[in-house]
């Protein structure tokens, strides 16, 4: 089945937040930013702004209502700076003007007056002085002390990580307009509609009822809409409830390339210890999280990091603590894996420098390893079957790695300045919120008396097909055709209290929610049609349009039994609350069961290195993924190959610099920020769907597994295939463990060829 939006988008009718009439009246909005990375604010002059023809109004932290604070987790972000700006690109104050030129022009002519302070960037610095947004975090399992001493090999190093800008195709949009009684309605291209709801009533003072925020669908997000969307929402409606006109805010590229966060760059500090036979028994490691200067979603991107400490492998002595860093860049936030890349690939760096010490081929250690039915993960919560081990095993197969490693062998020995590596990247990723009470979704659903159905729930769509799978369950519960099915924007009104459509978690909690509306509605069909039929409800089932009785069709199509029991006064609509089953953490111990299930997987990744000119080509990528009973194969394997791609081009080429003075983003144009295109894809991406465990019914949505996220860490074997051909012309060539691995990276390693 395809992605419904697919049609829209080529022909180029999709509407998205900035493609919505403006209303008349509108008046454009423009944001005057922080140009200086940390300092003490002197003054702000807006007067020759306020001037300026077509200007309304310029809005400063004085001008707000309610409480100037935005922060969802910690309270410590203000929507608009007042006595010190701690980021370049950090709002200070709003321009309202009759056009988006006027606004553009008004908002140049902002001048403020900044006593600089000292910028931090980097996070071990910010934790060598003590700026931490929380206290230190550790899970732990086991005596890594005393196992540590029993080892032969002990293995130390660092690692790190760089940042990721989303690159969402949208970019952070939202139009307000005015209704009664000071009522709002907002359409922002947000991940989390009622948490932008919450906060724009908090900041202007009123109750959450008068603040209604629709979505039809997002140009994308990755992570960078979840919390991020949010302030440029509340500002439009701050100057709605203070003009009590439209306001329209939609960011150029280069502002939200700026203004807005990124994936967290980590540091990392490790420890491990193997037996003689590559058996990891300890495994002790540090994450120096660089969370900007607010702390946005940083304690829970760290605290999934946390959970994913140990990758895909069973480590029964194991302590990883957590630092969020406070440093003066924008507030870095949600990226697709939420802190799970960050970890695999620290966990990965050491087993490939455990390889490198010990002698024992890379991947024995990582196979002798993987977790298996029975362990236990260092948060308490038991692995239940055995997809670790499954798809390391078939995606050998499945790739024929033997025949592919002779093969580099002979190409290397044949072939003095082009060289190819292989690698494996077994990967595990937890599916649920780990804020518990965030696992809960509701569904309204309503049949039309023309057998039609209408179904909203609080996913938003961003182009990952969640639309299409909710049509889809609706269409099976009742048996028709998916064509009669549609799901409306997700707006607050209709679906409350809704969690951000985030964790790979949107379909199975808000289909589970849609499919249990149907449900209720199917029964009270089949109510009806037995009594026309003069028999057992129970005895009736909805097959093909039609109703059944055993296995004889009826007379009574879907559209007759609809109208039928709308005659008889039944009620034709349900709302269904879901909450995902068996799931809890204690936060005061670090241990419970936080996840409903696992997505397990490999990748083989095959890479050509250019070692004359520092180049590479990823050849192949052969998957074997664990979906579970796939609902949508065409959705999951688009899912699975855009993953892929976003994760290769995290650990090769996406590079962000600031400047080391100013701290100023040089990254900050699409000329500057290299992400891949057609020309950086594999030459073949194979993938292998493997259907593993059966979950429970209620987990998952209709047996299938969550998709988004899981598959983003298959890219990390390319950074390691990388590596190895690498070594494979200058055997004392090493970069050191950080991403990216640029061409630059490659060709000035191989060229000092020095060896840490």
């Amino acid at each position: 089945m395809k992605h419904f939006d697919a049609m829209l988008h080529v022909k180029g009718i999709s509407i998205f937040t900035g493609d919505i009439p403006e209303p008349d009246g509108t008046l454009h909005a423009a944001v005057f930013t922080s140009p200086c990375a940390h300092g003490k604010i002197l003054s702000l002059n807006a007067s020759n702004a306020a001037a300026m023809a077509g200007v309304v109004k310029v809005i400063t932290a004085e001008d707000i209502p309610g409480e100037n604070e935005i922060g969802n987790i910690v309270m410590d972000e203000p929507l608009l700076a007042e006595k010190t700006v701690h980021f370049i690109g950090e709002p200070v104050a709003i321009v309202l003007a009759e056009t988006r030129r006027q606004a553009y022009k008004a908002m140049n002519a902002l001048s403020l007056e900044v006593e600089e302070l000292q910028a931090v960037t980097d996070p071990r610095e910010a934790a060598r002085l003590g700026d931490l947004i929380v206290p230190p975090r550790t899970f732990s399992c086991g005596n890594t002390e005393n196992a540590l001493a029993e080892c032969t090999h002990v293995i130390r190093g660092t690692a790190e990580t760089g940042g990721q800008e989303h690159l969402y195709l949208e970019t952070q949009s939202t139009l307000c307009t005015p209704g009664e009684g000071n009522a709002l309605h907002i359409t922002s291209s947000t991940q989390s509609p009622t948490f932008v709801q919450k906060i724009t009533a908090r900041v202007l003072g009123i109750p959450i009822h008068l603040v209604q925020v629709d979505i039809l669908r997002l140009g994308g997000a990755f992570g960078g809409k979840e919390d991020q969307a949010t302030p440029w929402a509340v500002m439009a409606a701050l100057g709605t409830h203070l003009t009590g006109r439209p306001v329209k805010l939609i960011l150029k590229r280069h502002e939200d390339l700026v203004n807005t966060g990124k994936r967290h760059p980590y540091s990392f500090d490790f420890t491990m210890g193997l037996d003689g036979h590559g058996k990891i028994l300890a495994w002790e490691v540090d994450y120096y999280q660089n969370s900007g200067a607010v702390s946005d979603l940083s304690t829970a991107i760290l605290e999934r990091s946390l959970f994913h400490s140990t990758g895909s492998y069973f480590i029964p002595n194991v302590v990883a603590t957590g630092y969020c860093c406070r440093t003066n860049l924008a507030p870095n936030t949600a990226f697709r894996g939420f802190g799970a890349p960050q970890a695999m690939f620290v966990m990965e760096a050491a087993i490939h420098k455990a390889s490198v010490e010990t002698g024992i081929p890379i991947e024995k250690i990582q196979r002798m390893n993987l977790l298996q039915t029975g362990d236990r993960f260092p948060y308490g919560m038991e692995y239940t079957c055995n997809e670790v081990r499954d798809s390391w095993d078939l995606a050998e197969e499945f790739s024929h790695v033997s025949y592919t490693r002779k093969a580099a062998h002979r190409f290397n020995n044949e072939n003095r300045y082009l060289k190819k590596g292989i690698s494996m990247m077994p990967v595990l990723f937890g599916i649920s919120f780990t804020t518990t009470f965030l696992n809960q979704a509701s569904a309204l659903v309503h049949v039309y008396t023309d057998g039609s159905v209408g179904i909203s729930t609080g996913a938003v769509e961003m182009g990952q097909g969640v639309n299409s799978r909710i049509r889809q369950v609706a269409a099976d519960v009742f048996s028709i055709p998916v064509e009669l099915t549609r799901v409306e924007s997700t707006n607050t009104s209709r679906t409350a209290n809704t969690s951000p459509t985030a964790a790979s978690s949107a379909a199975d909690m808000n289909g589970n929610a849609a499919a249990i509306a149907c449900r209720e509605i199917r029964s009270r069909l089949l109510q009806v049609a037995a009594v026309e039929l003069n028999c057992d409800a129970s005895n009736l089932q909805l097959k093909n349009s039609h109703v059944w009785i055993g296995k004889e069709q009826t007379s009574i199509s879907w559209e007759e039994v609809v109208t039928t029991s709308y005659m008889s006064r039944t009620d034709l609509s349900s709302h269904a609350h879901y909450a995902t089953p068996g799931i809890h953490f204690n936060k005061s111990t670090e241990k419970g069961n936080p996840f409903a299930y696992h997505v397990a997987g490999t990748s083989v990744t095959e890479v050509t290195v250019d070692c004359l000119l520092g180049t590479y080509k990823v050849d192949r990528v052969s998957i074997v993924h664990n979906g579970g009973n796939q609902l949508n194969p065409l959705l999951d394997r688009g899912q699975v190959e855009g993953a892929l791609l976003q994760g290769i081009g995290w650990v090769t080429m996406e590079e962000l610099a600031w400047d080391e003075r100013t701290k100023r983003l040089l990254a900050d144009t699409l000329a500057t920020y290299k992400v891949p295109d057609i020309h950086s894809t594999p030459d073949e991406v194979n993938i292998l769907f493997a259907r593993g465990e059966e979950l429970e019914e209620g987990v998952g949505l209709k047996g299938s597994k969550a998709i988004g996220e899981p598959p983003f860490m298959y890219g990390i074997g390319a950074w390691f295939a990388i590596l190895e051909a690498m070594q494979a012309f200058n055997p004392g060539s090493f970069p050191g463990y950080q991403t990216p691995m640029t061409p630059e990276r490659v060709l000035m390693t191989l060229t000092a060829g020095n060896r840490n």
